[in-house]
This record gives C-alpha cells, structure tokens and sequence, in this order.
C-alpha cells in the first residue's frame, strides 16, 4: 500500500488479514494494508498526492517532515524495529503491465544473506533481481525492505499484478508467498516449497522516451528480448512516428508501459539481465 493503486498488493494484505489463524501462529505478524491513503482514494500513480512524494524512497522518514516523510518514519518506528523479519508487497502500477518478481538485496553478513534468500526462494517467485546497489547507511535507506536490511533484518520486496488489475492468481501469489515464508520461518506448520530454479537478474536496465506523445508497446510483459528488440514506439498526435525503444540488453521485460500516455523521459519498461547459467 505504499503506492495505492497497485492493488493486488493491497488485496493480497486483506486478504491475508483473514487468513492467518492466530491458533497456529508462533510468534507475531503486523500487516499494514493500505500506507498511501491519498493516492488510493484519487487514483494517483507512483506519489502521494499530497506532497508529491513517492512513499517508498525516503525511508528511514523524518518525524518533522511531510507527510511521506512523516509516514515512512512511522512505519520505520512502529514495524521494521519491531519486527524480525520484513516483507515488502508491491505490483504493476495503472501505467506497468508487470510480470511477477521479487527482490533479493545481499549484504556480505553471512547469516541474514542466507536467511533473507532462504526467504525470497520460499516466497515462491522464480524471477529474483539481485540488489547489489541498495544503500548500506541506515540513515539514508530509501526503501523499505532496505530499511530493514540496513537494520540486521533479513528481507524480501515482491512484486505481483499489472496495470492496476487485481488478477486472482497475482493475488494468490502474494499471499501464498508470504505464507510461505511464514512456514519456513517456522511461524506457520508445514513445510514451504522453495523455488528449485530461480531466475537471478543482475541488473534492471530502464528504457526511457526521448519524446512525448502516444506509446505503442511491441513486446509484452515476461518476454525474453535480444539486444535492439524494437520494445514499442512514439507517435506524435498526429500519427507520425517520433521515437522507437529498443532494448538495451538482451533479457526479460520486467514490465512495460501499459497505457498511451508517455512523457519525454518517461519510462517505456525495465528489463532485467539474468545471470549467465540461471
């Protein structure tokens, strides 16, 4: 719920509310469904409309900042020094048609890397980026899954859902992997079922529009592309052809822009450079 019209994110916490049998639980869980209030209620992509502000980069907040700032430094308080272990939800904004990944930030300490991959493998998606260039002062961290690695927490960010849709096997998938976790953490009976082959993406490559104007996608979401694929194209308002994307690398397409609507300098897709061998 940090950027409220990513909505599976946010049913997949509802959800999830209900789920959980305190019964059988060991330990305790603190869900937070919906952070981004504003841009829930005005459909606003990305920010808080309030200030602006996205409301997952300025972590660890500022208690005498704005809004965002003052949120995020709650939630910094109030869950990720509270807790053991961090999960982070999120999905394909109104404007990213997404293919469902997570994120697997490496710390060089040993024991919280292998227990935060042991997480991200029995969350159950086999597309993981690797982040390697996250912030390491957790003065600074911007994230919020990287609040809590900063902090000797070990952590996850998944991804599920597309274009604003609330799918039910994007749904299921997060609140299955995050039962999953719960399961190997030993917070849940049962076993969890690891990812046997991930897929590990070592860099995000971000395909960006030098002109303004209606965007025409030509590759779709989880598609592997060569280097130069033609990814989709901008046409003025008149229809005449102004700017073609290619890729930058070969990989796969992390998303990609799923409305007309593009900006100079806007984002077109991501895609994802996977690991030689993976």
């Amino acid at each position: 719920g940090a950027h409220g019209t990513e909505y599976a994110s946010i049913v997949a916490v509802e959800r999830l509310i209900g789920r959980v049998d305190a019964s059988e639980l060991s330990g305790t869980v603190i869900l937070v469904p919906l952070v981004n209030r504003a841009s829930f209620d005005q459909k606003v992509v990305h920010v808080n409309p309030v200030d602006g502000k996205s409301m997952n980069r300025f972590y660890p907040g500022r208690a005498d900042g704005t809004q965002t700032e003052r949120a995020s430094y709650l939630i910094t308080k109030e869950v990720v020094e509270r807790c053991d272990h961090l999960i982070d939800l999120h999905g394909g904004d109104l404007d990213e048609r997404l293919r469902a990944y997570a994120y697997w930030t490496p710390t060089g300490r040993e024991e919280q890397d292998r227990v935060s991959r042991d997480m991200v493998l029995a969350f159950g998606l086999d597309h993981i980026i690797v982040s390697a260039d996250r912030p390491k002062d957790p003065t600074a961290s911007r994230y919020l899954e990287n609040t809590a690695t900063t902090r000797g927490k070990p952590s996850l960010t998944a991804e599920a859902g597309h274009a604003g849709t609330v799918e039910p096997e994007d749904v299921d998938a997060l609140v299955r992997g995050c039962l999953g976790v719960m399961r190997y953490l030993k917070m849940l009976p049962g076993a969890a079922d690891m990812v046997e082959s991930p897929v590990w993406i070592d860099r995000v490559l971000t395909v960006t529009s030098d002109e303004a104007g209606l965007f025409y996608p030509r590759v779709k979401r989880g598609e592997y592309v060569v280097k130069d694929t033609v990814m989709g194209h901008v046409t003025d308002f008149f229809g005449r052809r102004v700017f073609e994307a290619r890729a930058p690398a070969a990989g796969v397409v992390l998303y990609i822009c799923s409305v007309p609507s593009m900006t100079k300098g806007g984002t077109i897709a991501n895609v994802g450079v996977v690991r030689p061998g993976s």
